[in-house]
């Protein structure tokens, strides 16, 4: 038996993590310790899975006496974005494994520390971007590795987050920058990734533009300029187009934010002087909801990218390019959100000299394109024998991802290009072998 203890009892640690542990591979690993800043998260995760009633609980504060007691092989990091890099840290100095949730920590420095001290320890780190595991995305990975667009010159990444989905990132702890160091760093990782393993490059520089359009006190369907507002007992809510666009009068709903409690707006919120629905007009939010970014990659490849929190619907649009030819594809995300008809996703294969090929994939269920349960797969089972490539991702694919982020932010504030090495490494640049 494996043992595991989980450092945040968030809403993503009980479905992605808990869930499967005690379901799917509960015949070789077992959790022996829960570890948050909240108590009262532990009794939502127990009421949840009565399995783990006789599991015993720690405080950040016990984190050495909890490895103590319970011995375990790995450490499951899934907490708020700010507190990963101290787990991370305190795990891999007791040399114990680590699996963490994206975004590994929330800046470069923190980033370096991890690589530093993973390298001193016998454990590992493993950071858990499961939109590497969409089959689409994987195909793509696997189009690339045959050779069929050539040597890749260009990725076009435009990524739509609806509002849906986009305003919840601003009535939770990620719209104080220091606790998520920005959208950039806490969404965006995801497809810095996902480029950076596509191209097998590593970013060099990145430029960007970016600014808080849509959130905050100066948004323009901001019913009324006032802070401290909570949906839940909002009293100019029915004027508010966000919140009468997802939430019926009736107080039923078809759709749900997997980030946030079911029906957290009609009862009594479960956490300790924490509520997942401040106002998105508030004056404290800080971080952006709009980039634009040019990346440069070390093996000549350039990304453009964008992205949007406040779409009509959610999404993306890709593009490849390279020597030999270019691979389309488009995204539609959350049928039961799009207010109109649209096609399946597919593959556009456009060889330089030749016709154009579609590719149709079969859809695998799970959350993240159907990604979730085959990363799930790989953490607890092993890589996938079948699998001729690396798709499980350390420290220093986040530490990458995380970089480029880091580098928006600074782009945007300094109104430069920003060095992705100098901004990692410092000066004194070494490869973390």
């Amino acid at each position: 038996m494996k043992k595991y203890v989980i450092c945040g009892v968030s809403n993503r640690a009980l479905q992605m993590f808990i869930k499967p542990l005690l379901n799917e591979f509960s015949q070789e690993h077992e959790i022996v310790g829960l570890l948050d800043s909240d108590s009262l998260r532990f009794t939502i995760c127990k009421d949840q899975y009565p399995g783990l009633a006789q599991v015993p609980t720690y405080s950040p504060e016990q984190f050495e006496t909890m490895i103590d007691e319970t011995q375990p092989d790995y450490v499951i990091v899934a907490g708020r974005d700010d507190t990963h890099v101290d787990y991370i840290l305190r795990a891999l100095h007791k040399h114990i494994n680590v699996i963490t949730e994206k975004p590994m920590v929330t800046n470069a420095e923190d980033a370096y520390k991890v690589m530093q001290t993973e390298a001193e320890s016998k454990g590992n780190v493993t950071v858990t971007f499961n939109y590497r595991y969409s089959p689409f995305h994987r195909k793509i990975k696997e189009m690339i590795l045959e050779g069929k667009i050539g040597r890749v010159t260009s990725v076009d990444l435009n990524w739509y987050i609806d509002t849906f989905h986009g305003s919840s990132y601003f009535k939770r702890w990620n719209r104080n920058r220091e606790n998520s160091g920005g959208l950039s760093i806490h969404k965006s990782t995801h497809h810095f990734d996902l480029v950076n393993w596509w191209l097998d490059q590593k970013p060099e520089e990145v430029f960007a533009y970016g600014n808080l359009n849509y959130y905050g006190p100066n948004g323009e369907l901001n019913p009324r300029k006032e802070s401290g507002r909570f949906c839940g007992t909002c009293d100019v809510r029915n004027d508010c187009s966000y919140f009468r666009r997802w939430n019926p009068r009736s107080g039923s709903s078809s759709v749900r934010d997997d980030h946030l409690l079911a029906g957290v707006y009609e009862k009594d919120v479960p956490y300790t002087n924490y509520r997942p629905d401040a106002c998105i007009f508030d004056e404290e939010i800080s971080i952006e909801d709009t980039y634009v970014a040019t990346v440069k990659y070390d093996g000549g490849s350039l990304l453009s990218y964008s992205i949007n929190f406040s779409a009509p619907y959610e999404g993306y649009r890709l593009a490849i390019n390279g020597t030999k030819g270019r691979i389309e594809t488009t995204e539609y995300h959350e049928p039961s959100r799009i207010p109109f008809e649209y096609p399946e996703q597919t593959i556009e294969y456009y060889p330089l000299f030749g016709g154009k090929e579609t590719i149709e994939l079969v859809k695998t269920p799970g959350g993240h394109g159907g990604g979730d349960p085959i990363l799930l797969e790989d953490l607890f089972m092993g890589p996938d024998p079948a699998r001729d490539y690396q798709i499980l991702a350390g420290s220093e694919a986040g530490a990458y991802s995380i970089a480029v982020g880091v580098g928006v932010w600074r782009s945007v504030q300094e109104k430069k290009p920003i060095n992705i090495k100098e901004l990692l490494f410092h000066t004194d640049y070494q490869e973390i072998k």
